[in-house]
């Protein structure tokens, strides 16, 4: 007779017409399972995206590229059959990840869990979720399926009556998991946190991923800024920040006792508060001498540079740094959130560069495809930026529901964005259509690549 619990997770696949690997780590999923270990649950671990596995060299169908020494990467890849509502767009589609057989092999490899969670992150992924579903499903009869994640809550209904789980949850899964478990197992387990944050947690359970090239640190939850365009404050209202000092003592413990050196942030307000948060941590890392390296793939709030803190930043370690610039246009950077400033943008990359950054070092996203926008915008803006000598980065606008832009987005789009969130896929450009022709914005994805003064 069985007496333990024994819980599968698993991050699924991406359908899409492109993927790469900036750093990205389950981190939620990995979350919930320190905390189901701590619970002395038996805890088991499926990664549908993991690009070292043993088998992918018996899968000549699927293509597995080099990954970089920095921890990020290609996804290994498989073309397959485009959706139908996709068969205008003249690219290929691809499932990333491991094979189907890879991953029904490990689904039959494990104990039969008493429930399996599955994690979800674009809403236009959701087709690699569904399958994913399908094949748990197949394998494992009558085990209950719970759904969370970043489509589930911002797209619950559509994956309420699509996805195949049995439990859809919208919101912090970790701030749930003792009644979903209660409701599922009839076991309750104590929870130090409420309906909105979960409390301290233990670290993530790094040590289920078969590869440790690097590992995610969050030093807070949620977002004090209110960008239109942005869903930060609907997935996470409140917003939390961590001890610098526990955020150091958690990058030493990756470092001596897993020998890790690369470290990415996901924080969607790292720099806010930066002499109680971020300046602290960076002067601990130095005071420790730990010989790590930070990259920062999510877009910074560049207005909190300042030559302390630029300072700081290269001494410390941070290689990637990438901030959310979107656009010159002063009267949409009032609209968007009032975020920065063009000024204040020419004087934080000034900062940066009297502090050791080279040109290409730093990267300033611009926002393309917005409703309304006219080229003209997105020229006047990189342009703009390539003047302060650092490297534009074209991001495509992906409309999300729940946010301030959503109404116009819907307005503006040609597609049916409310009920398919595949056209929610920035490769369509789903809201350019009526002010940028895809030639233009090739175009401009040209001129962003282009020469730059240098240093």
């Amino acid at each position: 007779m069985k007496h333990s619990i024994d819980i599968l997770l698993v991050n699924p696949w991406i359908h899409d017409f492109a993927a790469y690997d900036y750093w990205a780590t389950p981190l939620g999923l990995l979350s919930i399972a320190s905390l189901l270990k701590q619970w002395g649950l038996n805890v088991h671990f499926i990664d549908c995206l993991n690009s070292v596995h043993p088998d992918l060299a018996y899968e000549p169908h699927v293509t597995t590229p080099k990954r970089t020494v920095w921890g990020s990467g290609k996804y290994p890849k498989e073309e397959i059959e485009k959706p139908s509502v996709l068969l205008h767009v003249a690219r290929k589609y691809s499932r990333y990840g491991i094979s189907p057989r890879i991953f029904e092999k490990e689904l039959r490899a494990l104990p039969r869990p008493d429930t399996v969670f599955v994690t979800s992150m674009m809403t236009y992924w959701y087709p690699g979720v569904f399958e994913t579903i399908d094949h748990i499903r197949r394998v494992l009869p009558r085990v209950p399926i719970v759904l969370g994640g970043n489509y589930a809550t911002l797209c619950y209904e559509h994956a309420k009556v699509h996805s195949g789980a049995d439990i859809v949850f919208a919101g912090v899964a970790a701030c749930r998991l003792p009644e979903l478990l209660f409701e599922l197992l009839g076991q309750r387990f104590e929870n130090r946190g409420d309906r909105e944050h979960p409390g301290p947690l233990p670290y993530p359970a790094y040590d289920l991923l078969p590869y440790r090239e690097q590992v995610a640190i969050m030093t807070s939850q949620g977002c004090p800024f209110h960008c239109n365009y942005c869903a930060s404050s609907y997935l996470n209202p409140v917003f939390s920040v961590r001890d610098p000092v526990e955020v150091v003592d958690e990058i030493e413990y990756w470092h001596t006792q897993y020998g890790i050196r690369n470290f990415s942030f996901y924080d969607d307000a790292l720099l806010v508060n930066a002499k109680t948060r971020i300046m602290p941590m960076l002067e601990d890392i130095l005071r420790r001498r730990l010989d790590c390296r930070f990259h920062c793939p999510n877009g910074l709030h560049i207005r909190e540079i300042t030559e302390e803190l630029a300072h700081l930043m290269c001494l410390g370690g941070f290689k990637t740094v990438r901030f959310g610039f979107e656009t010159s246009d002063r009267e949409r950077q009032i609209r968007s959130g009032g975020k920065i400033t063009n000024e204040e943008t020419e004087k934080a990359i000034g900062h940066l560069k009297r502090a050791g950054y080279a040109a290409s070092d730093i990267g300033m996203y611009i926002l393309c495809g917005l409703p309304g926008q006219e080229v003209c915008e997105v020229e006047e803006s990189i342009r703009f930026i390539q003047s302060c000598g650092v490297r534009p980065i074209i991001a495509e606008y992906s409309p999300i529901p729940h946010t301030e832009l959503w109404g116009d987005a819907v307005e503006s789009s040609p597609y049916d964005i409310e009920n398919e969130p595949l056209f929610h896929n920035n490769t369509l450009l789903p809201c350019g259509g009526k002010t940028m022709s895809y030639h233009e914005y090739q175009r401009l994805k040209n001129m962003a690549r282009g020469p730059f003064p240098l240093d």
